[in-house]
C-alpha cells in the first residue's frame, strides 16, 4: 500500500471549490459523440484557470450504461467508450502538474448484473458469490418479497428464473443491491477503493452510500410514513456508520482522502454524524432536501412553484445544524441528477446573466465546500425539449411510460419529464459557437441545446462581466477570506417573500449576503445592528448589477440583484 500523503489534519479541502464533471457530456476528442478521459485532460488548464481544487469524475468503469455508468461491471478498469487506463494515468499527471486534484465517484451500494460477481451469484443458491447479493424466496402468493419501490419505479424486486428467487434492486434491475452484511463484500470495496487511491485518486464521491445498511426482517411498508415506498427501512440504516467508519479505517484515514457521501433521504442528525471528523466518516454530506421544495407532497414526479420560504429555512437550518454539530455541508445548486437551478429558481430567460450570478452568490457566501456542475458556470439552462424521443435517461423514460400508463396525457406527461429530467444537466458542454458548440465532430449521444451560440465558454472566458468571470471572482474569494471558511452562519431576512439575506461572522469580519429571487424589485431592511457595521470598514465583494444599492439600513434592489459585503473588524 503507497500512503504518500500529508497525515496531517489541515483538511485543505473546507477552502477548495469541486469542478464535478460528467465525462460523457464534457468534452469528445475521438468523434464519437461521447465525451472521454483524454477530453477531459485537454481542459484541466480551463478548469485551472476557473480555481477549481478538486476535479469529480463521475464513473468512467467498465458498464452496460443502463445507468450512464452508475451500473458497475467492473471496477478496476476504464470503459472503453472513454479511453484506456493510460489516458486515465495521463489525466492523473496533469492534475498533479497543475496542484489540481482528482475525486472519484464509487458505486458500492450496488453493481451491475453483468459485474462477475452477480454472474457467479445467480448461477445456484450455494455459489460461493451467492451472499455478495441480497436475495429473497417469493412471498407465499408466489410474488414479490416485500412492498418496496424501485427509485425508478415498480416493484424494487427482480425475478431470476435460474434459482426460482428475487433479488433487490433498488434502483434500474440491472443494479444489483451488494450485501453489505457480508463482511467479504465489505473488504471487496475497500480494496477497490485502494487500487485506485494507489494509482493518485485524492478521494472519493460515494454513490447513494446511506443506503448500504438494510434491515434484516425486509419488512412492508405500512406506509404510516411518507413516501410509503420502504426507504424508512434502508436509508441511514442500523449499521451504516459501522460500514463507512470500517472504510474510514482501511481507506479514507490511511490515505489521507477527501470524501463526500451521497445522502439520499437523509437527516440532518445522520449528516453531523457523517461529516464531523471525531467520528471518522466522511469530509462532508450532500444532502437533497432544498432541491425538493418544488415537490408536491414530496412527489417528484409533480409540478409546483418553488416554495422560496421553505428553501431559504432549509439552507439557513442546515448551515446552523451543521455548525452546531461539527458537521461539514457539500454546497451545491446543481449536479448530474437535478434539472438546471436557473431554471427552477430564478429566470432563464431575459434575466438569465443576473439570475446566476445571483443564484452563485447566495451558494458561495455560505458555509461548506462549493461544488459547480459543469455548464453551471456559463449559466446554462435547461434545454428545450420538442418530443419525448430527444431524451435518453432511464428513469425518464420509465417514468414517461408509467404516467401515461396511469391517466397523464401524453402532453401532460411530456410536460412533466420537460421540467424533471436528469437529462437537463447532461446535454452536451457548450465549448464555443462551432457545431455542436464545440463538443464533438460527431453526433452527439444527446442533443445540444439550441442556445448555445449565445450561451458558450469562449463567448464568455475573458468577458469581466460574464457569469464565468463572476464565479471564477467569488471562487477565488473562498481562498481569500476566512470568514468563508469558519464565520457563523447569521439569518437575516425574516421571511421576506423576495430576497435571502444572511450573514458569516467570525472574530475579524463580517460577511454579508443580500439576493433579491424574485423578477421584481425589492426593498430590504437590514437589521440595525448590522446596517450601523456598514459604517465603518465597508468593502463590496461581489456584485451582480452595475452599482451596488447605497449602504443603508433599507436596501433598494434590482430584480435578481445580489451583493456580497464584507466589514472588516
Amino acid at each position: 500500500m503507497t500512503t504518500n500523503k500529508s497525515n496531517d489534519r489541515a483538511e485543505w479541502w473546507r477552502r477548495s471549490v469541486v469542478y464535478q464533471v460528467y465525462p460523457r457530456s464534457f468534452n469528445d476528442t475521438t468523434g464519437s459523440g461521447v465525451g472521454d478521459i483524454r477530453g477531459l485532460t485537454k481542459k484541466l488548464d480551463y478548469l485551472k484557470d476557473l480555481g477549481t481544487d478538486i476535479v469529480w469524475l463521475q464513473p468512467v468503469y467498465n458498464s452496460p450504461q443502463n445507468d450512464n455508468g452508475y451500473d458497475v461491471a467492473d471496477y478496476r478498469s476504464i470503459d472503453p467508450m472513454y479511453g484506456t487506463m493510460e489516458d486515465f494515468d495521463e489525466l492523473m499527471a496533469g492534475l498533479k502538474a497543475r496542484d489540481m486534484h482528482l475525486m472519484l465517484d464509487i458505486v458500492v451500494n450496488h453493481s451491475s448484473t453483468e459485474h462477475v460477481w452477480f454472474q457467479e451469484s445467480r448461477k445456484s443458491k450455494d455459489n460461493p458469490y451467492r451472499d455478495y447479493y441480497i436475495w429473497r424466496d417469493p412471498a407465499p402468493d408466489g410474488g414479490v418479497p416485500n412492498n418496496w419501490q424501485s427509485k425508478f419505479g415498480g416493484s424494487a424486486w427482480v425475478y431470476d428464473e435460474v434459482t426460482g428467487q428475487y433479488f433487490l434492486a433498488l434502483f434500474d434491475k440491472t443494479q444489483a443491491d451488494l450485501n453489505w452484511e457480508n463482511e467479504t463484500v465489505r473488504r471487496e470495496a475497500a480494496d477497490l477503493m485502494r487500487f485506485w487511491a494507489d494509482k493518485g485518486v485524492d478521494g472519493f464521491r460515494m454513490d447513494v452510500i446511506n443506503l448500504i445498511s438494510k434491515d434484516q426482517d425486509f419488512p412492508d411498508d405500512d406506509g404510516s410514513i411518507m413516501t410509503g415506498d420502504g426507504r424508512r427501512y434502508y436509508t441511514d440504516g442500523p449499521r451504516v456508520h459501522e460500514y463507512i467508519k470500517e472504510l474510514y479505517e482501511q481507506v479514507y484515514g490511511p490515505y489521507d482522502l477527501v470524501t463526500v457521501g451521497e445522502m439520499s433521504s437523509t437527516t440532518l442528525q445522520h449528516c453531523i454524524r457523517y461529516s464531523n471528523p471525531e467520528e471518522r466518516e466522511f469530509s462532508m454530506t450532500f444532502n437533497f432536501h432544498h432541491l425538493k421544495v418544488d415537490y408536491p407532497q414530496g412527489k417528484k414526479w409533480e409540478l409546483m412553484p418553488y416554495d422560496f420560504e421553505a428553501l431559504k429555512g432549509l439552507l439557513s437550518s442546515w448551515q446552523i445544524g451543521m455548525q452546531e454539530g461539527g458537521g461539514w455541508n457539500a454546497l451545491f445548486w446543481n449536479n448530474h441528477d437535478q434539472p438546471r437551478a436557473l431554471s427552477r429558481f430564478a429566470d432563464d430567460g431575459r434575466c438569465r446573466v443576473a439570475s446566476a450570478k445571483m443564484l452563485a452568490t447566495t451558494l458561495h457566501g455560505l458555509q461548506g465546500t462549493p461544488y459547480v456542475f459543469q455548464g453551471e458556470e456559463i449559466g446554462m439552462p435547461n434545454p428545450n425539449w420538442n418530443d419525448i424521443s430527444e431524451f435518453r435517461d432511464i428513469e425518464s423514460t420509465n417514468m414517461y411510460r408509467i404516467m401515461v400508463e396511469m391517466g397523464k396525457t401524453p402532453e401532460e406527461a411530456f410536460e412533466i419529464i420537460a421540467k424533471r429530467s436528469r437529462d437537463n444537466a447532461r446535454t452536451p458542454m457548450q465549448w464555443n459557437y462551432g457545431p455542436q458548440a464545440g463538443f464533438t465532430d460527431g453526433t452527439p449521444w444527446i442533443k445540444v441545446d439550441e442556445r448555445y451560440p449565445e450561451i458558450n465558454v469562449k463567448m464568455q472566458r475573458d468577458d469581466p462581466e460574464s457569469v464565468f468571470s463572476h464565479y471564477k471572482n467569488l471562487i477565488a474569494l473562498r481562498k481569500k477570506e476566512n470568514v468563508l471558511t469558519d464565520g457563523r452562519y447569521v439569518r437575516l431576512d425574516e421571511e421576506h417573500p423576495q430576497v435571502f439575506a444572511y450573514a458569516r461572522t467570525n472574530d475579524a469580519d463580517t460577511l454579508i449576503v443580500v439576493s433579491n429571487f424574485s423578477s421584481e424589485e425589492a426593498t430590504f431592511t437590514l437589521p440595525k445592528d448590522y446596517a450601523a457595521l456598514g459604517h465603518s470598514q465597508l468593502e463590496l465583494l461581489s456584485g451582480n448589477r452595475p452599482e451596488a444599492p447605497t449602504w443603508s439600513e433599507r436596501l433598494e434592489l434590482e430584480p435578481y440583484a445580489s451583493f456580497m459585503w464584507i466589514i472588516r473588524g
